[in-house]
């Protein structure tokens, strides 16, 4: 990595960070990617990658610079392809367009590219420099990261727990149904979080017990609807549910279950797409449901769940990533905790990476050491 940052690299490079985050659920199953290009101290093309529009970022913004891309100064959140896929390799098209120095935050984790890229511009002439905004940009991108390596989704488990560590608040006399525990703040930003994730994953406890509908609400545009998988080995699941009532294909439910018996037959009829489970010690096999969604170019999951498929995911070694949301609440009294599937004994070593408010309520966001 080489990096020689200024304040006016830096500047640019925030500019197409912001770009990128625009490409948020609609550059999946690609990398979300913002790219800016300056000539003698302005912008004359920017633009950022959309997956139905084909072209990569840096394409967008060479077609909006045309002449006065040469001589300039390319700032990219990701290191340019030099491969052909969908599209040819954008190495070519930026040297073509005379940029004659390249800024990126980060090295493509692809393994068709990375590094690569670099090498054929420093060969062409063109100046690389690297790695600033790098620690935004590998957040950006961290599913696409992981799932271009390991061909399985990053895993995000999100709770949201009293201070004594439930995720239900005891039914009082005036209110016998279910309490959030968080403000509004903190829901909407669980909004978002779908938003940025390709799929969300559930038990069919957590169904039963509450009825969600688990959708993206937050109002951004996304390209391919949030996928939403239920676990449900017994095919418990009411087609009156509310998750089959708003179905737009965009339900699995994975089971152990007879795919023939009516009430799979009727689940079928409204839409849900039934999933046989890999079993492994009489329960599903969580890394084979992982690999099925990796394989249909699922790059990020967010798991909301009780508190069996919790420390099923966290002893299975699944999860990347966990964002706890604590409200200033106690249950008093244990009602539903956060685990209680047995664990394996070890530590979970997972590291702090940041802290935020939401209103009220506070959320801790800790990532595997193996990422931190």
């Amino acid at each position: 990595m080489t990096t020689s940052s200024s304040s006016h690299d830096e500047h640019f490079m925030e500019h197409a960070l912001s770009l990128a985050r625009q490409g948020v659920g609609l550059a999946s199953p690609n990398p979300t990617v913002g790219c800016v290009i300056v000539k003698d101290g302005g912008i004359v093309g920017e633009g950022f990658h959309q997956y139905a529009k084909l072209d990569h970022a840096e394409i967008v913004a060479l077609k909006q610079a045309g002449a006065k891309a040469r001589g300039a100064t390319m700032y990219v959140t990701l290191e340019p392809c030099h491969h052909t896929g969908r599209t040819g390799p954008c190495t070519g098209a930026v040297i073509a367009g005379g940029i004659s120095r390249v800024v990126a935050a980060m090295e493509d984790p692809n393994p068709k590219t990375s590094g690569n890229g670099f090498t054929r511009l420093r060969a062409a002439g063109v100046e690389v420099e690297t790695g600033i905004g790098e620690r935004d940009a590998r957040a950006l991108n961290e599913g696409f990261s992981h799932w271009i390596v390991t061909h399985r989704p990053f895993v995000t488990l999100k709770s949201a727990l009293t201070l004594d560590g439930q995720l239900a608040l005891p039914p009082t006399r005036r209110k016998k149904a279910q309490q959030w525990i968080t403000g509004e703040e903190a829901r909407a930003e669980v909004q978002r979080m779908r938003h940025t994730s390709d799929a969300l994953l559930t038990g069919i406890g957590t169904i039963l017990a509450d009825d969600p509908l688990l959708t993206d609400r937050s109002g951004l545009p996304r390209r391919r609807p949030l996928l939403r998988v239920v676990l449900d080995s017994k095919l418990r699941l009411s087609p009156k549910a509310r998750i089959v009532q708003s179905i737009e294909k965009d339900v699995v439910v994975v089971t152990s279950a007879s795919r023939a018996s009516a009430k799979a037959q009727a689940l079928k009829a409204a839409g849900v797409e039934l999933l046989a489970a890999r079993t492994r010690a009489g329960k599903i096999d969580l890394k084979a449901v992982l690999a099925e969604l990796g394989g249909r170019d699922i790059l990020s999951v967010l798991l909301e769940a009780g508190p069996r498929l919790n420390g099923a995911a966290l002893n299975a070694g699944v999860v990347q990533k966990l964002v706890l949301f604590y409200a200033p609440k106690l249950a008093g009294k244990p009602t539903l905790p956060f685990l209680a599937a047995p664990t394996n004994g070890s530590h979970f070593p997972f590291d702090v990476r940041g802290v935020r408010q939401y209103g009220a309520d506070v959320a801790i966001e800790l990532v595997s050491r193996s990422l931190s």
